[in-house]
């Protein structure tokens, strides 16, 4: 019996499912952590998981390594770390005991839809803005009262909870930064948003995130469509040089 040979990965292909075991990484490690009561540091995890989640797709893209392995393999890191993940450290810290377990389910409810969206998105690509909110955005918003320090009635976190679950399986449209051309970025625009932020950081501290994604979602309802906000309109592009005219 001939053995069998064992294929090479490209490089293109391997480096963004590193950088995607690292999201996956930050969610175990998270785990962990809110297992031993560490709350907070579990949090700042998850934030450090968006930065991979980031990552991974602008590596792929930039080295031609997009796959259908990788795109399953980036749904399964996100389930842990935005899904799983924050429902644990809000459970840990808000929910724990409630209504037997009622806080339990609550928590529940929000990794099963967090499942259900990215299982929605795989299946139904669109260029447009995102239908219902990106579970990185949902697991923000939860692990960001816990950076804050804000301590929820059980029954408000519940709330939160089913709600930003609710929100994950809506039909509720909210901004895509990936649909933000190379080149057509609207500089002063993006200016603002950066000012934006490090205002919210400087004044807020550790509210700021919980501030930041709450506009973001805020921005679902009124629909500001964050992509397009932030491109060049077609009267504002610029002319391409004379002599790459003529090449």
């Amino acid at each position: 019996m001939m053995p069998r040979r064992v294929r090479n990965i490209p490089m293109k292909k391997l480096i963004p499912n590193m950088i995607t075991c690292g999201n996956m990484l930050c969610g175990m490690l998270s785990l962990v952590l809110s297992f031993h009561g560490a709350f907070v540091p579990a949090a700042w995890l998850v934030y450090m998981a968006v930065v991979f989640d980031f990552l991974d797709g602008k590596m792929a893209r930039k080295l031609g390594g997009i796959s259908d392995f990788g795109s399953e393999l980036d749904s399964l890191a996100d389930v842990i770390s935005f899904g799983v993940a924050p429902a644990m450290i809000f459970y840990g810290v808000y929910l724990k005991g409630f209504l037997g377990v009622g806080g339990a389910l609550a928590a529940a409810f929000f990794a099963v839809c967090g499942a259900l969206r990215l299982a929605r998105f795989n299946v139904q690509h669109s260029s447009g803005p995102f239908e219902g909110l990106p579970i990185p955005g949902a697991g923000h918003f939860l692990v960001s009262f816990v950076v804050a320090g804000w301590m929820l009635h059980p029954l408000v976190a519940v709330i939160a909870a089913l709600g930003t679950g609710v929100l994950m399986i809506s039909n509720v449209p909210f901004g895509n930064l990936k649909t933000l051309k190379k080149g057509y970025l609207n500089r002063g625009r993006a200016v603002f948003l950066w000012g934006l932020a490090f205002t919210l950081i400087i004044v807020l501290r550790e509210k700021a995130p919980l501030a930041g994604i709450s506009i973001y979602l805020v921005s679902g309802f009124a629909k500001v469509d964050w992509g397009k906000w932030l491109s060049l309109a077609p009267e504002e592009e610029e002319p391409e040089p004379e002599s790459d005219l003529h090449i």
